[in-house]
Protein backbone atom coordinates (compact mmCIF):
# COMPACT_ATOMS: atom_id res chain seq x y z
CA UNK A 1 0.00 0.00 0.00
CA UNK A 2 1.23 3.56 -0.57
CA UNK A 3 -0.18 7.18 -0.54
CA UNK A 4 -1.36 9.14 -2.72
CA UNK A 5 -1.50 12.58 -3.27
CA UNK A 6 -3.08 14.98 -5.99
CA UNK A 7 -2.25 18.50 -6.01
CA UNK A 8 -5.62 20.55 -7.26
CA UNK A 9 -3.65 24.18 -7.49
CA UNK A 10 -3.71 27.28 -9.43
CA UNK A 11 -1.02 28.38 -11.90
CA UNK A 12 -0.04 31.76 -12.56
CA UNK A 13 1.60 33.28 -15.87
CA UNK A 14 4.64 34.07 -13.93
CA UNK A 15 7.04 30.83 -14.41
CA UNK A 16 8.89 31.61 -10.93
CA UNK A 17 5.31 32.03 -9.21
CA UNK A 18 3.47 28.93 -10.21
CA UNK A 19 6.94 26.40 -8.94
CA UNK A 20 6.67 28.30 -5.85
CA UNK A 21 3.24 27.24 -5.58
CA UNK A 22 4.10 23.65 -6.55
CA UNK A 23 6.54 23.71 -4.22
CA UNK A 24 3.99 24.64 -1.37
CA UNK A 25 1.77 21.60 -2.16
CA UNK A 26 3.69 19.30 -2.79
CA UNK A 27 6.14 19.77 0.09
CA UNK A 28 3.09 20.01 2.44
CA UNK A 29 1.89 16.00 0.33
CA UNK A 30 5.26 14.79 1.37
CA UNK A 31 4.97 15.85 4.97
CA UNK A 32 1.63 14.22 5.34
CA UNK A 33 3.31 10.92 4.08
CA UNK A 34 2.49 10.87 0.49
CA UNK A 35 4.77 8.64 -1.64
CA UNK A 36 3.67 9.99 -5.12
CA UNK A 37 2.20 13.16 -5.48
CA UNK A 38 0.67 14.25 -8.80
CA UNK A 39 0.72 17.93 -10.57
CA UNK A 40 -2.03 19.18 -12.87
CA UNK A 41 -2.02 19.73 -16.46
CA UNK A 42 -0.31 22.59 -17.69
CA UNK A 43 0.57 24.28 -14.08
CA UNK A 44 3.27 26.64 -15.67
CA UNK A 45 1.30 27.99 -18.91
CA UNK A 46 -1.88 29.36 -19.27
CA UNK A 47 -3.92 26.99 -20.98
CA UNK A 48 -4.14 28.37 -24.58
CA UNK A 49 -2.79 28.41 -27.99
CA UNK A 50 -1.47 31.27 -27.66
CA UNK A 51 0.99 30.88 -24.59
CA UNK A 52 2.01 27.39 -25.26
CA UNK A 53 4.96 27.74 -27.61
CA UNK A 54 6.24 31.11 -25.43
CA UNK A 55 6.43 29.14 -22.16
CA UNK A 56 7.64 25.69 -24.15
CA UNK A 57 11.00 24.01 -22.70
CA UNK A 58 13.56 21.34 -23.99
CA UNK A 59 13.78 18.16 -21.19
CA UNK A 60 16.77 19.98 -19.98
CA UNK A 61 15.16 23.14 -19.27
CA UNK A 62 14.01 24.99 -15.90
CA UNK A 63 11.08 24.09 -15.06
CA UNK A 64 12.15 19.93 -15.21
CA UNK A 65 15.26 20.40 -13.32
CA UNK A 66 13.08 22.45 -10.73
CA UNK A 67 10.75 19.23 -10.85
CA UNK A 68 13.48 16.77 -10.75
CA UNK A 69 15.27 18.95 -7.95
CA UNK A 70 12.03 18.62 -5.66
CA UNK A 71 11.43 15.34 -6.02
CA UNK A 72 15.14 14.06 -4.78
CA UNK A 73 14.62 16.64 -2.16
CA UNK A 74 11.67 15.26 -0.65
CA UNK A 75 12.60 11.94 -1.23
CA UNK A 76 9.14 10.99 -3.68
CA UNK A 77 7.90 9.72 -6.61
CA UNK A 78 6.90 12.76 -8.90
CA UNK A 79 4.75 12.58 -11.58
CA UNK A 80 5.12 16.38 -12.92
CA UNK A 81 1.25 17.24 -14.11
CA UNK A 82 1.92 18.13 -18.04
CA UNK A 83 4.23 21.49 -19.10
CA UNK A 84 5.02 22.61 -22.68
CA UNK A 85 7.95 20.80 -24.11
CA UNK A 86 9.88 22.26 -26.85
CA UNK A 87 11.21 18.97 -29.32
CA UNK A 88 12.96 20.65 -31.95
CA UNK A 89 10.38 22.89 -33.81
CA UNK A 90 7.54 20.80 -32.54
CA UNK A 91 5.75 21.35 -29.26
CA UNK A 92 4.43 18.63 -27.23
CA UNK A 93 1.93 18.80 -23.67
CA UNK A 94 4.21 16.09 -21.62
CA UNK A 95 4.14 14.57 -17.88
CA UNK A 96 7.67 14.54 -16.99
CA UNK A 97 7.73 10.99 -13.81
CA UNK A 98 11.07 11.57 -11.43
CA UNK A 99 11.82 8.77 -9.00
CA UNK A 100 12.88 9.53 -5.53
CA UNK A 101 16.39 10.49 -6.57
CA UNK A 102 15.01 12.67 -9.21
CA UNK A 103 15.41 10.68 -12.36
CA UNK A 104 13.14 10.94 -14.94
CA UNK A 105 11.61 7.41 -15.20
CA UNK A 106 9.24 8.03 -17.99
CA UNK A 107 7.30 10.64 -19.66
CA UNK A 108 4.08 10.49 -21.72
CA UNK A 109 3.18 13.28 -24.58
CA UNK A 110 -0.52 13.75 -25.02
CA UNK A 111 -1.53 11.20 -27.68
CA UNK A 112 -5.19 12.56 -28.56
CA UNK A 113 -5.04 16.44 -29.36
CA UNK A 114 -8.40 18.58 -28.37
CA UNK A 115 -9.94 19.91 -31.23
CA UNK A 116 -13.20 20.79 -30.98
CA UNK A 117 -15.05 23.55 -33.48
CA UNK A 118 -18.68 23.89 -32.44
CA UNK A 119 -20.63 26.62 -34.37
CA UNK A 120 -21.06 29.58 -32.64
CA UNK A 121 -20.14 28.22 -29.14
CA UNK A 122 -16.28 27.17 -28.69
CA UNK A 123 -13.22 26.93 -31.06
CA UNK A 124 -10.30 25.10 -29.27
CA UNK A 125 -7.81 23.08 -31.72
CA UNK A 126 -4.94 22.39 -30.15
CA UNK A 127 -3.71 20.77 -32.93
CA UNK A 128 -2.90 24.29 -34.36
CA UNK A 129 0.13 24.55 -31.84
CA UNK A 130 0.70 21.19 -30.18
CA UNK A 131 1.86 18.09 -32.00
CA UNK A 132 0.54 14.63 -30.86
CA UNK A 133 2.75 11.87 -28.92
CA UNK A 134 2.94 8.16 -30.08
CA UNK A 135 2.77 6.27 -27.65
CA UNK A 136 1.18 4.35 -24.73
CA UNK A 137 2.95 5.01 -21.34
CA UNK A 138 3.81 3.14 -18.37
CA UNK A 139 6.54 3.63 -16.10
CA UNK A 140 8.30 1.45 -13.61
CA UNK A 141 7.98 2.06 -9.59
CA UNK A 142 8.93 0.17 -6.39
CA UNK A 143 5.36 -0.02 -5.76
CA UNK A 144 3.95 -1.77 -9.16
CA UNK A 145 3.67 -0.23 -12.78
CA UNK A 146 1.64 3.22 -13.36
CA UNK A 147 0.10 4.36 -17.01
CA UNK A 148 0.56 7.79 -17.28
CA UNK A 149 -1.99 9.44 -19.99
CA UNK A 150 -3.14 12.94 -20.28
CA UNK A 151 -6.50 15.01 -20.20
CA UNK A 152 -8.26 14.12 -23.38
CA UNK A 153 -6.62 10.58 -23.93
CA UNK A 154 -8.96 9.29 -21.40
CA UNK A 155 -12.03 9.54 -23.91
CA UNK A 156 -10.18 7.02 -25.78
CA UNK A 157 -10.88 3.53 -23.78
CA UNK A 158 -8.37 1.01 -26.06
CA UNK A 159 -5.33 3.06 -24.74
CA UNK A 160 -6.63 2.35 -21.18
CA UNK A 161 -7.11 -1.78 -21.66
CA UNK A 162 -3.58 -1.25 -23.45
CA UNK A 163 -1.82 0.26 -20.47
CA UNK A 164 -3.88 -2.85 -18.33
CA UNK A 165 -2.55 -5.57 -20.35
CA UNK A 166 1.15 -4.29 -20.58
CA UNK A 167 1.14 -4.04 -16.32
CA UNK A 168 -0.40 -0.87 -15.26
CA UNK A 169 -2.05 -1.03 -11.78
CA UNK A 170 -2.90 2.36 -11.16
CA UNK A 171 -3.00 5.08 -14.43
CA UNK A 172 -2.65 8.88 -13.22
CA UNK A 173 -4.21 11.25 -15.42
CA UNK A 174 -3.31 14.96 -15.43
CA UNK A 175 -6.34 16.39 -16.94
CA UNK A 176 -8.11 20.20 -17.41
CA UNK A 177 -11.48 19.30 -18.64
CA UNK A 178 -13.71 22.58 -18.89
CA UNK A 179 -16.99 23.73 -17.17
CA UNK A 180 -19.23 22.20 -19.60
CA UNK A 181 -17.41 18.75 -20.61
CA UNK A 182 -16.81 17.92 -16.66
CA UNK A 183 -20.11 18.73 -15.44
CA UNK A 184 -21.36 16.06 -18.05
CA UNK A 185 -18.28 13.34 -18.59
CA UNK A 186 -15.79 13.45 -15.63
CA UNK A 187 -16.92 11.66 -12.94
CA UNK A 188 -18.84 8.84 -15.47
CA UNK A 189 -15.59 9.13 -17.49
CA UNK A 190 -12.52 7.93 -14.64
CA UNK A 191 -15.29 5.79 -12.76
CA UNK A 192 -15.57 3.69 -16.52
CA UNK A 193 -11.87 3.44 -16.97
CA UNK A 194 -11.76 2.30 -13.28
CA UNK A 195 -14.08 -0.03 -13.62
CA UNK A 196 -13.58 -1.69 -17.40
CA UNK A 197 -9.49 -2.40 -16.41
CA UNK A 198 -9.98 -3.09 -12.65
CA UNK A 199 -7.18 -0.49 -11.69
CA UNK A 200 -7.03 3.05 -9.67
CA UNK A 201 -7.70 5.84 -11.44
CA UNK A 202 -6.46 9.09 -10.28
CA UNK A 203 -7.30 12.40 -11.86
CA UNK A 204 -5.73 15.21 -11.52
CA UNK A 205 -7.41 19.09 -12.46
CA UNK A 206 -6.31 22.31 -11.84
CA UNK A 207 -8.39 24.16 -9.30
CA UNK A 208 -10.68 26.15 -10.86
CA UNK A 209 -9.89 29.79 -11.71
CA UNK A 210 -12.82 31.93 -12.64
CA UNK A 211 -10.51 34.78 -13.54
CA UNK A 212 -8.42 32.72 -15.97
CA UNK A 213 -8.07 32.28 -19.66
CA UNK A 214 -9.28 29.12 -19.26
CA UNK A 215 -11.59 27.88 -16.59
CA UNK A 216 -10.81 24.26 -15.30
CA UNK A 217 -13.44 21.83 -13.77
CA UNK A 218 -11.26 21.21 -10.78
CA UNK A 219 -13.30 17.62 -8.94
CA UNK A 220 -9.71 15.77 -8.78
CA UNK A 221 -11.04 12.29 -7.68
CA UNK A 222 -9.34 8.63 -6.80
CA UNK A 223 -11.44 5.74 -8.15
CA UNK A 224 -11.00 2.31 -7.01
CA UNK A 225 -11.16 -1.12 -8.98
CA UNK A 226 -14.46 -1.76 -8.09
CA UNK A 227 -15.76 1.63 -9.56
CA UNK A 228 -15.87 3.85 -6.36
CA UNK A 229 -14.47 6.99 -5.65
CA UNK A 230 -11.93 6.97 -2.58
CA UNK A 231 -10.95 10.27 -2.93
CA UNK A 232 -13.09 13.21 -4.14
CA UNK A 233 -12.18 17.56 -4.51
CA UNK A 234 -14.48 20.23 -5.05
CA UNK A 235 -13.40 22.99 -7.63
CA UNK A 236 -10.89 24.81 -5.15
CA UNK A 237 -7.28 24.48 -4.34
CA UNK A 238 -6.66 21.48 -2.44
CA UNK A 239 -4.88 18.36 -1.93
CA UNK A 240 -6.76 15.00 -2.43
CA UNK A 241 -4.98 11.70 -0.35
CA UNK A 242 -5.60 8.15 -1.11
CA UNK A 243 -4.25 4.98 0.03
CA UNK A 244 -3.90 3.12 -3.06
CA UNK A 245 -3.76 -1.01 -2.16
CA UNK A 246 -2.94 -3.65 -4.89
CA UNK A 247 -3.81 -6.72 -2.82
CA UNK A 248 -7.58 -5.16 -2.51
CA UNK A 249 -7.57 -4.50 -6.44
CA UNK A 250 -6.29 -8.40 -6.80
CA UNK A 251 -9.58 -9.36 -4.69
CA UNK A 252 -11.30 -7.63 -7.27
CA UNK A 253 -9.53 -9.14 -10.08
CA UNK A 254 -10.30 -12.62 -8.21
CA UNK A 255 -13.47 -12.19 -7.53
CA UNK A 256 -14.61 -10.76 -11.02
CA UNK A 257 -12.12 -11.52 -13.46
CA UNK A 258 -13.07 -9.46 -15.83
CA UNK A 259 -9.48 -9.45 -17.97
CA UNK A 260 -9.20 -13.26 -17.82
CA UNK A 261 -12.86 -13.68 -19.26
CA UNK A 262 -11.76 -11.39 -22.54
CA UNK A 263 -12.04 -12.85 -25.93
CA UNK A 264 -9.05 -10.75 -28.32
CA UNK A 265 -10.00 -13.82 -30.88
CA UNK A 266 -12.99 -11.82 -31.40
CA UNK A 267 -12.47 -7.76 -30.67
Amino acid sequence: MFKLALCQLKGSYDKNESRETVRKYVTEAAGNGADVIVLPEMWDCPYSNDYFREYAETENGETVRFMSELAAGLGIYLIGGSIAELDGDKVYNTAFCFDREGKIIGKHRKAHLFDIDVEGRIRFMESETLTAGDSSTVIDTEFGKMGIAICYDVRFPELFRRMTLDGARIVILPAAFNITTGTAHWDITMRARALDNQIYFAANSPARDEDGIYVAYGNSCVVSPWGDFVAHADEKECIVYADIDFDYEDSIRNQLPLLKHRRPELY
